[in-house]
């Protein structure tokens, strides 16, 4: 009955004979998935002694046993998973190799897989090596529960990975699995013991292995259809990765192919190793700096009061031409553009989750010091995608983020501008498209309390916005570029100060109320002391020249020519507290996201794992001469 496993053992035996015949990996997986219980145990000594003989014949120099055993070993991890997807993981230890010779069989296995991934040999049986273990991770939906990952744990195949990223003639054909198998052994039970990946992870600071990820990640991220030259490293490998999951169309509109595989290995290497962001900061495109910059032309405002947004800020510096056909291989610039695009289409769940991920990264990068003064450098020029063309870092960020209405988007930004008041930057940044973002989304909590409030609390992200206009308000005038900059502010909440009427109205209404949301309600009302004192003072003074002047509608100009002559009689609280944030923690807020967004990708990866990945044609023509 179960002869086709003896046959499959036959072929994987040393033989003095011809090279032994391909192995019917479709025929093993479907005798074991259509075994009962009671017969699967009967072929228990015969699984046992396959395995054992498959780890055997990894160290043969004849390659097509090599590969007849490799894919062996995958369909047993498939199908003996497959069969006992309700057993427990020491039972499927136990029918694979035995309770007693386990540990002994693992640590064969991953020291050959090790040999095979680090040797000169075939590329093709290092993809397939990498291609059993990522079977081998992923053959359960949940890989916390694979409870055979904890001899990968002990028999570390680190390093090996590294070298496979590091060497220039294979990172290319093998980068994509290499990264997205270290992504996910990070994440294996990473809250409740100590994982050795996590940890080598965190210490890594070889430079040149950086620069890999760093590469691969940009791939990933970047245009397809433009191919840069990659450098040694995982880091740097990674960012060309992440580099190639842009996709430039035929009408040239962007749109993103979403790859969280790759936005977690990012992630990874951004959350716990500092050197990561270093070198993601560091990797910037030579530009010839013209001696004589293009100033923009001025232009005159004439908006009236409370209808239209008022007229794009005029800033006193200029920016640097930048040649369009300049590339670089920047990450952050690549991974800004990837976060702009992917967060404007968030209709499907991975797309969603993409944009969630994305600004997880942004936090993380938000508070690195490292990572926020490359971000504010006046010296780095870079041309960002984002409809517009930049020169600091800042406003791509607050235009990205404003768009999706999150409280991840503005802590971002609150983070940033933390950085900015501490150092006192002043960032040339036309700020009023910040302000009418952020008084949008509280346009948009107010249109949608009762849904949003049968969900969500809305009163911790509303809180969060009034105290970004706190902050501009309190310490506006560290950061802020010029005067003229805190004219515009107090204007922008004059004008709109319907919006800011109404919130108060209504947190009033539910902070008076005894119910769920009593106290974080009753936080926003007295959050909104300022911004109440500009409105109460400044309005009546803007009627009064309007009805002395008869003017029915006042421009901008003589707005602010009313808001400039009564500073003096204004009078503000001050607010503490406001330039402080708490910083990014994975565990506990975010544990639950991870581990459904690691099970997602889990079972991407175990569909698209074949085991004819590799046609067994090509590898035995590859292989046929080898005796």
């Amino acid at each position: 009955t179960y002869s086709p496993l003896y046959t499959i053992l036959a072929n994987c035996l040393p033989s003095a004979h011809s090279p032994p015949l391909q192995v019917n990996l479709e025929y093993l997986e479907t005798k074991l998935e259509c075994l009962d219980g009671d017969e699967l145990m009967k072929t228990k000594d015969n699984v046992n002694s396959l395995f054992h003989h498959c780890v055997q014949t990894l160290a043969e120099e004849h390659q097509i046993k090599v590969v007849n055993a490799l894919q062996t070993l995958c369909a047993l991890f498939r199908g003996v998973h497959q069969k006992n997807k309700s057993a427990s993981g020491f039972d499927i230890i136990n029918m694979l190799m035995g309770f007693d010779k386990a540990e002994h069989r693992m640590k064969d296995l991953m020291e050959s897989l090790d040999s095979l991934l680090c040797g000169e040999g075939s590329e093709s049986l290092k993809a397939l090596c990498l291609k059993l273990l990522l079977c081998l991770v992923t053959v359960t939906d949940n890989i916390s529960q694979n409870t055979i990952l904890e001899y990968v744990m002990i028999n570390s195949i680190f390093e090996a990975v590294l070298q496979i990223l590091s060497d220039v003639s294979s990172r290319g054909r093998h980068g994509y699995d290499a990264v997205v198998l270290l992504a996910l052994l990070v994440n294996y039970r990473k809250y409740e013991s100590v994982n050795p990946y996590i940890v080598k992870l965190s210490i890594l600071d070889d430079e040149p292995t950086l620069d890999v990820s760093a590469d691969l990640s940009y791939r990933f991220l970047q245009y397809k259809d433009k191919e840069e030259e990659n450098q040694g490293g995982f880091f740097s490998t990674l960012t060309s990765m992440v580099g190639s999951m842009f996709i430039a169309d035929a009408e040239e509109k962007l749109s993103v192919q979403t790859n969280e595989a790759i936005l977690l290995a990012l992630y990874e290497a951004v959350h716990l190793n500092r050197n990561f962001i270093t070198v993601l900061a560091q990797s910037h495109p030579e530009i010839d700096i013209p001696t004589t910059p293009t100033t923009p032309v001025p232009t005159t405002p004439t908006t009236p009061l409370g209808t239209t947004p008022p007229s794009t800020d005029v800033m006193n510096s200029s920016e640097l031409p930048l040649d369009p056909n300049l590339q670089t291989s920047n990450l952050l610039i690549t991974f800004l553009k990837y976060s702009s695009i992917v967060m404007q289409d968030t209709k499907d769940e991975h797309r969603l989750n993409s944009a969630r991920l994305c600004l997880i990264i942004l936090t993380c990068i938000a508070e690195d010091q490292y990572a926020d003064a490359f971000l504010h450098d006046d010296n780095m020029n870079f041309r960002v995608n984002l409809h517009r063309m930049v020169s600091a870092w800042l406003p791509c960020v607050c235009v990205c983020v404003c768009v999706c209405p999150t409280r991840r988007c503005v802590q971002v930004i609150h983070k940033l501008i933390c950085y900015q008041k501490k150092c006192r930057i002043r960032l040339h940044y036309t700020w009023r498209e910040l302000w009418s973002a952020l008084i949008n989304l509280l346009k948009f909590l107010l249109s949608n309390e009762t849904v949003l409030l049968a969900k969500h609390n809305i009163f911790h992200l509303a809180l969060l916005v009034v105290n970004l206009f706190n902050m501009f308000i309190t310490y506006g005038d560290t950061f802020l570029p010029t005067s003229n900059s805190y004219d515009e502010l107090y204007y922008e909440i004059v004008r709109m100060h319907q919006v800011f009427d109404n919130l108060y109205c209504m947190v009033l209404r539910v902070s008076t109320n005894a119910g769920q949301w009593k106290e974080p309600a009753s936080k926003v009302t007295h959050s909104l002391v300022n911004v109440r004192a500009i409105i109460n003072h400044f309005n009546p003074k803007i009627e009064s020249y309007a009805a002395v002047n008869h003017i029915s509608q006042l421009s901008e100009d003589q707005v602010l020519e009313v808001v400039r002559s009564n500073y003096d009689t204004l009078t503000l609280k001050l607010q503490d507290g406001l330039d402080q944030y708490e910083r990014y923690s994975e565990q506990p807020k975010e544990a639950a996201f991870f581990k459904d967004l690691v099970r997602s990708i889990s079972l991407n990866v175990r569909k698209n794992v074949s085991l004819n990945t590799l046609s067994q044609d090509i590898l035995l023509k590859e292989f046929s001469t080898i005796s």
